[in-house]
């Protein structure tokens, strides 16, 4: 029982970082112009990782 609660609980941690990674991508996606520099990303390199499949 204890296995199969770790690898739930390794399972639903492994979604969640999946998950978090397709948001940041996502926020790309809306920054304007003036922050995708302050961050150092052309408007180019936040739309391809900004498309990228969270499994990516």
């Amino acid at each position: 029982v204890r296995r199969l609660v770790r690898t739930v609980q390794s399972l639903a941690n492994r979604i969640g970082s999946l998950l978090d990674r397709r948001r940041s991508r996502l926020v790309l996606l809306e920054m304007t112009d003036d922050q995708l520099k302050d961050i150092g990303i052309s408007r180019a390199d936040a739309h391809r990782e900004g498309l990228r499949p969270f499994w990516d």
